[in-house]
């Protein structure tokens, strides 16, 4: 029996084109890494990130057509602007926290400071690994694809489509 690949010409059903339609050049990461650290307006992300103004604009107006982030009006100011992160936006940081272990790793072969660590006990989070649905770790020559029509409805897990 031939292995199963998943379709590499077929774009529209796989989420990595999508999400990289979104979120696939580096402004977008800066600005998430910034909403993800606590910033949440206009001026705050000029300052910190050191972009020019109108790639901030495109940026953050891409963010919130996409649904990774939201405008509100301050509650302080209801002339000044917050962005902040939706759910959508959210579920994006176990993807942005495996990019930075790996540039960690890769690319500055040394570890970042500070640490990001968990609230309760104070220390390091784990590497992002891939985990079975026993939670053991699996490694890449232990992955296999398979149609879902070859699984079993309990065995299937489907993201929830929200609202934006």
């Amino acid at each position: 029996m031939d292995k199963l690949r998943e379709p590499l010409s077929c774009t529209a059903s796989c989420g990595l084109p999508l999400a990289l339609e979104v979120m696939g050049e580096r402004w977008s990461f800066m600005i998430l890494r910034a909403a993800f650290n606590g910033v949440c307006h206009f001026e705050e992300f000029l300052e910190q990130l050191g972009i020019a103004r109108n790639i901030l604009s495109n940026r953050l107006a891409r963010l919130v057509e996409a649904g990774i982030l939201k405008r509100d009006h301050c509650s302080e100011d209801r002339r000044r602007i917050e962005y902040c992160l939706t759910s959508k936006g959210h579920d994006l940081l176990p993807a942005m926290l495996a990019l930075r272990q790996w540039g960690e790793k890769w690319a500055l072969g040394v570890p970042c400071n500070p640490v990001l660590c968990d609230a309760r006990d104070g220390l390091p989070i784990s590497q992002i690994t891939i985990r079975a649905h026993d939670d053991r770790i699996v490694r890449p020559g232990e992955l296999i694809w398979r149609e879902r029509s070859d699984l079993a409805e309990d065995q299937v897990e489907t993201p929830l489509r929200a609202a934006v």
